[in-house]
């Protein structure tokens, strides 16, 4: 049986610029140094040469003979003493290899492998934190990663490559965060079967992590058929962790009373945007907020008055505007106690004002996902099935009647129906 995934739903509206960015740099450095060096031979007398032979035979278990040498030799490219260099290498820890390590790997498979997981799960992942932090959680889970590996699998001579543990580390945020999201998968089971399928976004995550690196973990150790199943299932155990200190941060900052916050709060600037929210002077502030670009919108109203405003245009027939203010909310603050409100509020305009189901699942889906109060996720829910009622009736109506497919359209003779 072979299995590819294709992609997940839903996605996210905002283009996730990161994560091409990361996808751009390592076929990049695919393209720019991985294929042209592995053309290249290295001469017997350079010291890397030597070097690289060396650790190999430390590595390898039992006597290594001249001949086995001289095979190695043969077989040795640019890219390997490269990687030789610039991967990580437990035995001569640098901080620099820690990065550079990341975006090196060891072949187009095992490159289209680690860039195809990113792709289905970064942009999820970035929208929820943002450029910058998606960034960062890349980054530091894939450190987190090559350092798990190197306390579960010692002090290797051997250099530590790839995407992989910061790939696993986004898995890892997308397992908690996105639990309703599915995956489209490939199937093939030649002759018998060959349909993409979805599936649940969790069961095809803990497919992958239990079959391909946690048994192989168990049964051959944190280096098992050289695969870092080590780095892949600490950055993997990284991100569920990061993803739950998220949440709890989340629920313990949107604790306090609003009230509270309020008192404490400065009053606003007099004339200012907030200044009109908290006058109840909405239709001047709609007219000012409306007119500026969405440069200018972009953080410049606190949650509370966001939503303040955006649910007045709402209720007095400015649903277009209203739907900008909760989309700009959720971006400047997708991590918010108030970020499911926003999403609910935004997606029930896109299914009952403007009839996008697909695009309001995406909101109700990431309202749901931030864990709301009963009430808001009842209403997100109601929200769904109403997009999955609409979606059934669709396809009823495009499905022709069994007489008209057998028939072309006439009746057949008997007038009975054909099974």
């Amino acid at each position: 049986m072979f299995v590819l995934p294709l992609g997940d739903e839903p996605n996210p509206p905002d283009a996730p610029v990161v994560t091409y960015g990361l996808i751009l740099v390592n076929c990049a450095a695919f393209v720019l140094i991985t294929l042209p060096l592995g053309f290249v031979r290295p001469e017997w007398a350079d010291p890397m040469v030597q070097a690289y032979l060396g650790a190999w035979v430390e590595a390898l278990p039992g006597p290594v003979s001249r001949r086995d040498v001289a095979l190695m030799y043969t077989q040795l490219t640019g890219y390997d003493l490269f990687v030789f260099q610039w991967g990580f290498r437990a035995v001569e820890p640098r901080v620099a290899s820690l990065l550079t390590a990341m975006f090196l790997h060891a072949g187009f498979l095992h490159l289209a492998g680690n860039m195809l997981f990113l792709w289905i799960c970064g942009d999820n992942v970035e929208h929820r934190l943002g450029r910058v932090r998606f960034l960062a959680a890349y980054l530091g889970t894939g450190v987190a990663a090559t350092a798990i590996q190197t306390m579960l699998g010692g002090r290797s001579t051997l250099p530590l490559l790839g995407a992989s543990g910061a790939i696993f580390g986004v898995a890892g945020l997308y397992f908690v965060w996105f639990p309703r999201n599915r995956v489209r998968v490939w199937v093939m089971l030649f002759p018998f079967f060959m349909n993409v399928v979805r599936i649940p976004a969790r069961f095809v995550l803990g497919f992958f992590v239990l079959i391909q690196n946690l048994l192989p973990f168990l049964t051959a150790g944190a280096w098992g058929g050289g695969v870092a199943h080590g780095a892949h299932l600490g950055g993997f155990l990284v991100g569920l962790l990061a993803a739950w200190l998220v949440n709890r941060r989340r629920r313990f900052a949107g604790s306090a009373p609003v009230e509270a916050a309020d008192r404490d709060a400065a009053p606003p600037p007099p004339g200012s945007l907030a200044a009109l929210i908290e006058d109840g002077d909405y239709e001047v502030a709609a007219r000012r907020y409306v007119r500026l670009s969405s440069a200018e919108t972009r953080g410049l109203l606190s949650e509370r008055h966001s939503l303040m405003l955006g649910t007045w245009m709402a209720a007095r027939g400015h649903p277009h505007a209203a739907l900008a203010l909760f989309q700009q909310h959720v971006r400047d603050y997708p991590m918010s106690s108030t970020a499911a409100e926003a999403h609910l509020a935004a997606g029930l305009l896109q299914l009952r004002t403007f009839s996008e189901p697909a695009a309001a699942s995406r909101h109700l889906l990431e309202a749901l996902a931030l864990d709301p109060d009963p009430e808001m996720a009842a209403q997100a829910r109601r929200g769904l099935a109403e997009i999955a009622a609409l979606e059934k009736f669709q396809l009823n109506r495009l499905r022709p009647a069994p007489e008209r497919a057998a028939s072309g359209g006439r009746r057949p003779a008997g007038g009975g129906h054909r099974d």
